[in-house]
C-alpha cells in the first residue's frame, strides 16, 4: 500500500468543502486514513466569540496547534485521504461520545466560555447536527470508500498537546494513544522509539481508552486497526517543526506497511472491543504494560 504509481482520478476521494469538515483528497486503495479532530479554533458565524477574548482562542482550549498542519502534509507526503474539522472544539468536540459531559465545554483551563454557560438542548442537537454529525459521517464515507475499494483502511488520529500542565513540564516529544487493538498503535510506537532523540509516550499525557470518541467510534466498532499520536505543541508550532513531525510519522508509517504480513493483519477487520466495555485481559500487552509488572 501507500503507492502513487498508476493513479487513477476515480481512486481518489472528492474534495467538498462544507462548513463541518475539511476533506485532503487521496488514493482510496492506499490503506490509510487520516483524521484531525481539533484542527481550526474558527468560530462559524453567529456565534461571535462564544464570549471569549481573542487571546483565548489561541491558546490550546480552541484547538490542537499544529496538528492541522501536520495532517496535511502526512496526507500529502503518503498520498492518502484526509478529515479535518473546520469549527472550534469549543463549539462542539467532535473527539467525545454524545452523552459526554465535556461534548460542549463551559469552563475549559480556567477560561469561561460564556456562549456555552446557558446552552439549552435545542441549541446542543443544532450543533450536533450541523457540525458534529457531518464530520462523522464524512469519516464513515470514506471508510466504505476505501472498503469498497479493497482495502479496509487504517485510522490514524493526529492531536497535540501542551508542554507543561499546571506548571509541570511534559517530557514527552510525542505519544502514541491506544485501547485494545494493538495492531497499529504498537508497531508505531516502535518505529518512532527508534529515534534515540526523542522520548515517545504511551497512552500520556492522555488516556486512549475514551468511549465516544472518534477512534471508538470509527475504529473499534468498525473492527479497524487505529491509533492516536500526539504531538508535544511547542515542536509544532512552526513551519519547519510540523515538516519535521510529518516526515517523521511518515517514514514510521510506510516502514510499518513495508512488512507485507504486517500489512495484511492491518487491512483485516478484526473486533478487539474497548477496556471501557469488557473487564477481560487485552489480547496483548504493551511494553508500558510490561514493564509496570
Amino acid at each position: 500500500m501507500l503507492h502513487l504509481d498508476g493513479c487513477e482520478p476515480s481512486a481518489l476521494a472528492d474534495s467538498p468543502d462544507p462548513d463541518s469538515y475539511e476533506l485532503i483528497p487521496g488514493r482510496l486503495d492506499a490503506g490509510l486514513i487520516v483524521l484531525c479532530d481539533h484542527a481550526t479554533n474558527i468560530i462559524p458565524e453567529g456565534y461571535g466569540s462564544l464570549g471569549l477574548p481573542a487571546a483565548e482562542l489561541r491558546r490550546h482550549i480552541a484547538y490542537d496547534i499544529g496538528a492541522a498542519a501536520v495532517t496535511k502534509q502526512l496526507a500529502a507526503r503518503l498520498g492518502v485521504p484526509a478529515v479535518l474539522t473546520r469549527f472550534s472544539r469549543l463549539l462542539i468536540d467532535p473527539n467525545r461520545g454524545l452523552d459526554d459531559p465535556t461534548l460542549v465545554m463551559r469552563i475549559s483551563d480556567g477560561a469561561v466560555i460564556a456562549g456555552n454557560r446557558h446552552l439549552d438542548e435545542g441549541e446542543r442537537e443544532k450543533r450536533v447536527r450541523q457540525y458534529y454529525e457531518p464530520y462523522h459521517r464524512r469519516i464513515d464515507q470514506l471508510v466504505e470508500s476505501c472498503v469498497a475499494a479493497g482495502v479496509p483502511p487504517v485510522l490514524l488520529s493526529v492531536h497535540s498537546f501542551t508542554d507543561n500542565w499546571k506548571g509541570v513540564a511534559r517530557p514527552w516529544h510525542a505519544a502514541i494513544l491506544w485501547d485494545r487493538d494493538y495492531r497499529f498503535a504498537v508497531p508505531l510506537l516502535n518505529a518512532l522509539r527508534t529515534d534515540s532523540g526523542i522520548v515517545v509516550g504511551e497512552n500520556e499525557p492522555y488516556d486512549g481508552k475514551l468511549a465516544g470518541d472518534s477512534m471508538w467510534r470509527h475504529g473499534t466498532r468498525r473492527g479497524l486497526a487505529h491509533a492516536i499520536i500526539e504531538i508535544r505543541q511547542d515542536l509544532i508550532t512552526r513551519p519547519e517543526g510540523q515538516q519535521a513531525w510529518a516526515e517523521r510519522i511518515a517514514q514510521a508509517i510506510e516502514s510499518i506497511f513495508a512488512e507485507a504480513e504486517r500489512t495484511e493483519e492491518l487491512h483485516q477487520v478484526r473486533y478487539f472491543g474497548s477496556h471501557t466495555d469488557t473487564d477481560e485481559a487485552p489480547p496483548y500487552t504493551s511494553p508500558a504494560e510490561r514493564n509496570a509488572r
